[in-house]
């Protein structure tokens, strides 16, 4: 009773006060600390953020959903006729291949969004936290996947309205839209890199679009390569992009051979080793 009176008499004559240990221990229990959280938990609580960012701008969901579906208007009714006799029969080829084109497209947004938390310094405050290192980082890249799938099944939907039948069945489909997610996962590694090293967000745009356009346009996500030159049909071939489509296009109409779903994984680990290792040094070294 008498300390408190004390310092309320300190307070009001504007001294400084320097609390004792004891004060300190009163406010500050080690016994009733919070335990640390685990990785998954850490990891989990960051990949929320992600989500709850969407939650608080909801135009980030354009992005997802009327880019897509111009695209897949405007190919299937522009060109549909033209490329395979009619739209109907088009539209069975290119939908399975504008889902990976737009799934791949929305991936550069990783390393945008990460760049931007670096330069406000976010990643600093995130280093000072008792929590798993590098959980900030695959909460990043949890987030994203989640937005990879709404993003499949809203083109999906799409497809079906517009009259895509796939032939592989339910499964079929679920197992192709899990196989473009996995590889863009994988994909979103490389943008994290991107996302330390560039010094601003349009830079890592421009770097990305540079990338992503030559490799989804030189692929078979709109034609079959068997109509291409010689030359570059064995270009295309090559094409990482047109291996994940053979994959879940075939996956989706029933046709896919364990071949092509386990090359495509095989290259969504290798980047992964590569980029995931280079991105997990560049955040440790702040």
């Amino acid at each position: 009773m008498t300390e408190a009176t004390a310092t309320r008499t300190d307070t009001s004559t504007g001294r400084p006060f320097t609390p004792s240990a004891d004060d300190l221990r009163t406010v500050i229990d080690p016994a009733s600390r919070p335990a640390r959280p685990s990785a998954v938990a850490a990891s989990l609580t960051f990949g929320r953020r992600v989500l709850l960012k969407i939650k608080h701008v909801p135009e980030q969901l354009i992005d997802i959903t009327m880019f897509p579906a111009i695209l897949i208007l405007m190919f299937t009714h522009l060109f549909g006729g033209a490329i395979a006799g009619s739209t109907g029969d088009y539209i069975q080829y290119f939908l399975p291949g504008i889902m990976v084109l737009s799934v791949l497209m929305i991936t550069m947004y990783t390393g945008i969004a990460i760049n931007l938390d670096v330069e406000k310094g976010i990643f600093d405050r995130f280093r000072t936290l008792p929590i798993w290192r590098l959980s900030p980082m695959v909460g990043y890249l949890l987030g994203d996947a989640f937005r990879y799938a709404v993003a499949s099944v809203v083109i999906f939907g799409l497809g079906m309205a517009l009259g895509f039948r796939p032939s592989g069945g339910v499964s079929g489909v679920l197992a192709g839209i899990a196989l473009l997610v996995a590889f863009s996962f994988a994909v979103s590694w490389i943008w994290t890199v991107l996302g330390f090293v560039m010094r601003s967000e349009k830079a890592v745009m421009s770097t990305s679009m540079g990338v992503i356009f030559p490799l989804t346009f030189l692929s078979n996500v709109f034609v079959d390569p068997d109509t291409m030159p010689g030359w570059l049909a064995v270009v295309v071939g090559l094409n990482p992009v047109t291996i994940l489509v053979t994959g879940v296009r075939g996956l989706m109409m029933g046709t896919a051979t364990g071949g092509q779903v386990i090359l495509v994984l095989a290259i969504a680990a290798a980047i992964i080793a590569v980029f995931g290792t280079l991105t997990m040094r560049l955040y440790n070294r702040g």
